[in-house]
C-alpha cells in the first residue's frame, strides 16, 4: 500500500488494519506523533488526513491510502504557514511543560486555524476539547492559538 506522508510517497508492507500511528512511528520512522491512550481519547496522536485532524491510533493505514497525510514534522518545519504560526506561538507562550501532548495539540490547533482563521474562545474550546494536557497548560494553549490567529509577533500570520 502507498501512503503520501508530508508530501513524500512511502510503500508500506503491513496489515491494512494496522493503526496509522504505528506505520508512522515504526515503519516510516516519524516519531513526533505520540502514543497516548490508544483509544482516540487524549489527542496525542493527532495528525492531518487531507487537512482534517484525526486520531492516528485508531485510524487504519488503509484509510490513508490515496490521501495526503501531514504529521508534526511537516507542520512545524516552516513550510506550512499555519503550522509555523502555531509553532512560533507555542514557543512564545512557553506552552509545553512535559511536552508529551504538544505535537497533538499543535496539529489540532493548526487544523482549527486552517478552517477558522479567527476563532472565538468557544471555537477554541470546542476544537481542543479532545486533546488532553496532563500538565494543565490550557490557558497558555488558548493564548498561543489566539496569537497565531492574530498575526502578532510569534504568530507568523
Amino acid at each position: 500500500m502507498k501512503l503520501t506522508v508530508n508530501n513524500r510517497e512511502f510503500t508500506i508492507d503491513a496489515d491494512p488494519a494496522m493503526p496509522l500511528l504505528w506505520a508512522l512511528r515504526d515503519i516510516i520512522g516519524l516519531t513526533g506523533t505520540k502514543f497516548g491512550c490508544g483509544a482516540a481519547q487524549c489527542g496525542a496522536c493527532t495528525v492531518h488526513l487531507d487537512g482534517q485532524a484525526i486520531r492516528s491510533c485508531i485510524t487504519p493505514i488503509s484509510d490513508a491510502e490515496g490521501k495526503k497525510l501531514t504529521t508534526i514534522e511537516a507542520a512545524t518545519d516552516g513550510t506550512d504557514r499555519v503550522g509555523a504560526a502555531v509553532h512560533a506561538a507555542w514557543v512564545k507562550h512557553d506552552v509545553a511543560q512535559c511536552g508529551y501532548c504538544q505535537s497533538g495539540q499543535i496539529m489540532q490547533a493548526s487544523a482549527l486555524l486552517s478552517r477558522t482563521p479567527s476563532p472565538t474562545d468557544q471555537d477554541i474550546d470546542r476544537a481542543m476539547a479532545g486533546n488532553i494536557c496532563r500538565c494543565g497548560t490550557y490557558q497558555r494553549i488558548r493564548a498561543a492559538i489566539k496569537t497565531a490567529a492574530s498575526g502578532q509577533p510569534g504568530g507568523g500570520r
